[in-house]
């Protein structure tokens, strides 16, 4: 029994990874922020009590805080499809689909605008949260013949075409945390102080990959710098490759190349960072399980990965640019003139700003898109 004649399994999960650390000692952040997201119990990402997305939760993604993120991403998907030669059956895989705004934004507009592509598309949803997938499931009730989930823990089936899609996915892995001190590799562990609340312990690198990881990408770190390795992008790209025989990978997520990630003096302290109820805070530490922690993605290890597995790049682009050049505008003036009434179309005016217009949440973003057995 543990502390308060309690089960271990039912005690918190802040005091059940105290409990670990006592036991244990320190364990690497990536293990702890695992948990944190993670937990099958009480992990931010699988709470069923706790509302992440919209106004009233901590995030809003590009989806909720517009129609056309979808929409035009639908347009794009369609071209894709024509790429392809216009095949009779696809399908579109979406990994980390939240409460479902983006799939149903697609199909809708796939739907409505777009019915060759859309007779031809299977939609695979693979999300983590028992919660979401409920949510995403009554939202696209109406599209349930077109519609299936991965069970968790699998890898869902291989098709033929299609798209592998994900936005804000990679940013939400777990990662370890190293710093160089006296000019040796050392990494970021979890551990306890006097009072027992979580402090940050140094120790020999848990995994030799983090060495090797920042050796592949040329990067040394100055003494006493803090970076955030993400071992987890290249397992989850090599499931994606072998996704399908021919088709595209389309990825949105905010991030920099090695050389600013890691070079840029304003990230000497690494990128790592908690927002509860859109508000940024330091203490990443603290309220494990309640709050969202994430990190900058470094695109340079995206792209060679890629590249290693045998995709081919096809567009990498600020997400306002790209959205500008699948025809996002064109986009707005279609589904504003089908608008039921005024009010409808300004709402879709106004929600644009944020997409494109300078100072946005598209300006931090960026679109990468690889081929499969294409050319």
């Amino acid at each position: 029994m543990s502390q308060k004649g309690q089960e271990p399994d039912a005690l918190p999960l802040a005091e059940r990874l105290r409990e670990r650390i006592r036991r244990e000692g320190a364990i690497s952040f990536r293990d702890w922020m695992a948990a944190a997201l993670y937990d099958e119990r009480e992990g931010y990402y699988l709470r069923p009590d706790l509302k992440r997305w919209g106004r009233a939760g901590d995030y809003r993604t590009s989806p909720e805080r517009s129609r056309l993120f979808a929409a035009t991403f639908a347009r794009y998907f369609a071209r894709l499809h024509e790429e392809l030669g216009s095949p009779r059956e696809w399908t579109i895989f979406e990994a980390g689909a939240g409460g479902g705004h983006f799939a149903h934004g697609v199909l809708q507009t796939l739907k409505r605008d777009y019915p060759q592509t859309f007779q031809a598309t299977s939609y695979v949803i693979d999300e983590v949260s028992v919660d979401a997938r409920e949510r995403t499931r009554l939202l696209l009730e109406e599209f349930a013949a077109r519609v299936s989930f991965v069970p968790p823990g699998e890898n869902g089936t291989p098709a033929g075409e299609g798209i592998v899609f994900a936005n804000e996915l990679f940013d939400a892995f777990p990662v370890h945390r190293v710093t160089m001190r006296d000019g040796v590799l050392r990494e970021l562990f979890v551990g306890l102080d006097d009072e027992s609340g979580f402090a940050w312990a140094e120790r020999d690198p848990s995994n030799p990959e983090l060495a090797e990881y920042l050796g592949r990408a040329g990067v040394e770190l100055f003494e006493g710098q803090i970076a955030e390795i993400n071992l987890e992008v290249g397992k989850w790209l090599e499931r994606a490759f072998s996704l399908f025989e021919r088709g595209y990978l389309v990825i949105v997520d905010y991030g920099a190349g090695a050389a600013d990630l890691y070079g840029a003096p304003h990230r000497r302290a690494g990128t790592l960072r908690a927002f509860h109820r859109h508000r940024l805070t330091d203490e990443v530490l603290a309220h494990p399980g309640e709050q969202d922690l994430t990190t900058t993605i470094d695109w340079s290890n995206v792209e060679r990965v890629c590249a290693e597995l045998g995709f081919r790049a096809v567009a990498f682009e600020r997400q306002d640019k790209f959205l500008l050049e699948a025809g996002l505008l064109e986009q707005l003036e279609r589904m504003a003139q089908e608008a039921g009434n005024e009010t409808e179309a300004l709402i879709l005016r106004s929600s644009v700003r944020e997409l494109i217009l300078p100072g946005g949440m598209s300006e931090s973003f960026q679109v990468l898109v690889q081929s499969k057995g294409r050319g």
